[in-house]
Protein backbone atom coordinates (compact mmCIF):
# COMPACT_ATOMS: atom_id res chain seq x y z
CA UNK A 1 0.00 0.00 0.00
CA UNK A 2 1.33 3.42 -0.99
CA UNK A 3 1.06 6.31 1.45
CA UNK A 4 -0.24 9.53 -0.04
CA UNK A 5 1.69 12.64 0.78
CA UNK A 6 0.01 15.93 1.60
CA UNK A 7 0.79 17.14 -1.91
CA UNK A 8 -0.84 14.07 -3.42
CA UNK A 9 -3.98 14.52 -1.34
CA UNK A 10 -4.08 18.21 -2.21
CA UNK A 11 -3.71 17.40 -5.90
CA UNK A 12 -6.56 14.91 -5.61
CA UNK A 13 -8.78 17.58 -4.04
CA UNK A 14 -7.96 20.03 -6.83
CA UNK A 15 -8.71 17.32 -9.41
CA UNK A 16 -12.08 16.67 -7.77
CA UNK A 17 -12.88 20.41 -7.68
CA UNK A 18 -11.88 20.69 -11.34
CA UNK A 19 -14.18 17.83 -12.28
CA UNK A 20 -17.18 18.80 -10.12
CA UNK A 21 -17.03 22.55 -10.83
CA UNK A 22 -16.22 22.22 -14.57
CA UNK A 23 -13.00 24.23 -14.26
CA UNK A 24 -9.97 24.40 -16.53
CA UNK A 25 -6.30 25.06 -15.74
CA UNK A 26 -6.71 28.82 -15.94
CA UNK A 27 -9.62 28.78 -13.49
CA UNK A 28 -7.60 26.64 -11.06
CA UNK A 29 -4.65 29.04 -11.38
CA UNK A 30 -6.88 32.02 -10.58
CA UNK A 31 -8.38 30.28 -7.56
CA UNK A 32 -4.96 29.31 -6.21
CA UNK A 33 -3.62 32.83 -6.79
CA UNK A 34 -6.45 34.24 -4.67
CA UNK A 35 -5.79 31.71 -1.93
CA UNK A 36 -8.96 29.66 -2.36
CA UNK A 37 -8.92 25.99 -1.50
CA UNK A 38 -10.67 23.19 -3.41
CA UNK A 39 -13.11 22.43 -0.58
CA UNK A 40 -14.43 26.00 -0.66
CA UNK A 41 -15.03 25.71 -4.40
CA UNK A 42 -16.91 22.45 -4.01
CA UNK A 43 -19.00 23.85 -1.15
CA UNK A 44 -20.02 26.80 -3.34
CA UNK A 45 -21.53 24.74 -6.15
CA UNK A 46 -25.05 26.18 -6.46
CA UNK A 47 -27.95 23.81 -5.99
CA UNK A 48 -31.26 24.20 -7.83
CA UNK A 49 -32.75 25.88 -4.76
CA UNK A 50 -30.06 28.61 -4.96
CA UNK A 51 -30.72 30.34 -8.29
CA UNK A 52 -28.98 33.54 -7.12
CA UNK A 53 -25.58 31.83 -6.90
CA UNK A 54 -23.24 32.05 -9.86
CA UNK A 55 -21.64 28.89 -11.20
CA UNK A 56 -18.24 28.39 -9.54
CA UNK A 57 -16.37 29.17 -12.77
CA UNK A 58 -18.11 32.54 -13.15
CA UNK A 59 -17.73 33.24 -9.42
CA UNK A 60 -13.96 32.73 -9.66
CA UNK A 61 -13.70 34.99 -12.73
CA UNK A 62 -15.69 37.77 -11.05
CA UNK A 63 -13.62 37.60 -7.85
CA UNK A 64 -10.38 37.55 -9.85
CA UNK A 65 -11.46 40.60 -11.87
CA UNK A 66 -12.27 42.53 -8.67
CA UNK A 67 -8.97 41.38 -7.14
CA UNK A 68 -7.04 42.68 -10.17
CA UNK A 69 -8.89 46.02 -10.12
CA UNK A 70 -8.02 46.54 -6.46
CA UNK A 71 -4.39 45.65 -7.12
CA UNK A 72 -4.27 48.09 -10.04
CA UNK A 73 -5.68 50.88 -7.88
CA UNK A 74 -3.04 50.25 -5.24
CA UNK A 75 -0.25 50.48 -7.82
CA UNK A 76 -1.75 53.30 -9.88
CA UNK A 77 0.84 55.98 -10.74
CA UNK A 78 -1.89 58.64 -10.93
CA UNK A 79 -2.78 57.97 -7.31
CA UNK A 80 0.86 58.32 -6.29
CA UNK A 81 1.19 61.63 -8.10
CA UNK A 82 -1.97 63.07 -6.57
CA UNK A 83 -0.78 62.23 -3.07
CA UNK A 84 2.56 63.92 -3.77
CA UNK A 85 1.09 67.28 -4.74
CA UNK A 86 2.89 70.10 -3.04
CA UNK A 87 0.88 72.07 -0.60
CA UNK A 88 0.80 75.77 -1.44
CA UNK A 89 1.45 77.96 1.62
CA UNK A 90 -1.41 80.36 2.49
CA UNK A 91 0.79 83.40 1.85
CA UNK A 92 1.25 82.37 -1.79
CA UNK A 93 -2.50 81.81 -2.16
CA UNK A 94 -3.16 85.46 -1.26
CA UNK A 95 -0.68 86.60 -3.86
CA UNK A 96 -2.35 84.46 -6.52
CA UNK A 97 -5.85 85.86 -5.82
Amino acid sequence: MVNKTKGGKRDALWAEAKRRCHLNREDIRMAKEMGLNPRSLIKNIPSQSEPWKLPVKDWIHEMYRKHQEKAAKRKSPARLQSSRKKRVPPTRLRALV
